[in-house]
């Protein structure tokens, strides 16, 4: 039985962030890119750096990823902030990684219907401002496995 913390049907938060990022693999293999998890590179500011574990990436061809399966907090499409933070975090990471490699978030595409904005949206809406120009936002919708791709190039 699950706590009421994790995904309905799911073992754990742990194995849905794994098996979420399985899917990206996949997703991104469609692209023609062939990434590796728990990919490392050196992260920092003012010339002080520390090896950071991206979920995905390649030094091949120069791109790092991060994967947020999170949805809307049940049972009213609450905000689920704390998850939010997470993507923020993820920011901050993009923020400070080498300079030269793509970054793309990789999020569950996840509508709410009260809302009528899909969590993704939502976040762009509200948190544009921590969002570095480089970076790209993919929602991946697991109804169909299409990918909308969202780029803020500045």
């Amino acid at each position: 039985m699950s706590k009421p913390h994790q995904r309905v049907g799911s073992v754990s938060n742990a194995h849905v962030g794994r098996d979420f990022e399985n899917v990206a693999l996949k997703v991104f293999a469609r692209f023609g890119l062939d990434l590796e998890k728990n990919f490392k590179v050196s992260v920092g500011l003012n010339g002080i750096s520390k090896l950071h574990a991206f979920d995905l990436g390649s030094e091949e061809q120069k791109i790092l990823v991060e994967c947020k399966s999170h949805k809307w907090t049940a049972p009213n499409d609450n905000v689920p902030s704390a998850k939010l933070t997470v993507w923020n975090e993820a920011m901050y990471y993009f923020l400070v990684a080498p300079p030269g490699f793509r970054k793309i978030l990789f999020v569950l595409r996840d509508m709410s219907e009260r809302r009528q904005e899909t969590l993704a949206e939502y976040y762009i809406r509200n948190y544009r401002h921590l969002i570095p120009g480089d970076v790209e936002i993919w929602e991946f919708d697991e109804s169909n496995g299409e990918v909308i791709e969202r780029s803020f190039n500045q």
